[in-house]
């Protein structure tokens, strides 16, 4: 089968949360850098279903795995 991959905005988009460039750039400088310690999925900003669909997609290595690690790592420096 082959994998679809999803834009970094898209997966703003996907959480429910505004997804032009400038929302993006915002959360991040907000949230950033969130300790190593944290996974991302269990950081304190996100919602019970935002936490769980990003859980979700990095077991299951499934479509938006990709864009999940973009947000892993940007949320990291």
């Amino acid at each position: 089968m082959e994998k679809f991959f999803h834009k970094f905005s898209d997966l703003f988009a996907q959480l429910g949360m505004p997804n032009d460039p400038k929302q993006v750039s915002l959360f991040i400088q907000t949230h950033a850098p969130l300790n190593a310690s944290v996974r991302l999925e269990d950081a304190p900003f996100w919602t019970p279903s935002q936490a769980a669909l990003l859980r979700e997609e990095l077991l299951e290595d499934a479509d938006w795995a990709e864009a999940v690690d973009q947000l892993n790592l940007a949320l990291r420096g």
